[in-house]
C-alpha cells in the first residue's frame, strides 16, 4: 500500500493494519520528511489517544493530515506507533 499526498509518496508498505477501513502503516514504513508533529489529539473509546502530523510538501500543507496512537488500549494493540491518513491523502495498492 502506498500513501500519497500532493504527488508525494508519504508511506509505503506490502503490510498494513486495517482497522475500521483504514490502512495503518507501521512507523518504520513513513518518510519522516514529510512529516511535523501537531498538537492535535482525539480520544477513541476502544483504540485510546491519537496524536496527529502534519504533512508538507514543496511548501504545501495539510494539517492533521496524518494520525497515530504512540499507546493503545488493549482492544487495538496490532495499531500501536502505526500511521494512518485522510483530509485528501489517497491510500492506493
Amino acid at each position: 500500500m502506498k500513501a500519497i499526498w500532493n504527488g508525494a509518496v508519504l508511506a509505503e508498505s506490502a503490510h498494513t493494519e486495517v482497522v475500521e477501513g483504514n490502512h495503518y502503516f507501521p512507523a518504520d514504513a513513513i518518510k519522516p520528511e514529510y512529516f511535523k508533529p501537531s498538537n492535535t489529539h482525539t480520544v477513541c473509546p476502544w483504540k485510546g489517544t491519537a496524536s496527529y502530523y502534519m504533512v508538507e510538501v514543496d511548501g504545501k500543507t495539510n494539517p492533521d493530515a496524518a494520525w497515530y496512537y504512540p499507546e493503545t488500549k488493549a482492544e487495538a494493540k496490532n495499531i500501536t506507533g502505526h500511521v494512518a491518513f485522510w483530509h485528501g491523502v489517497e491510500v492506493t495498492p
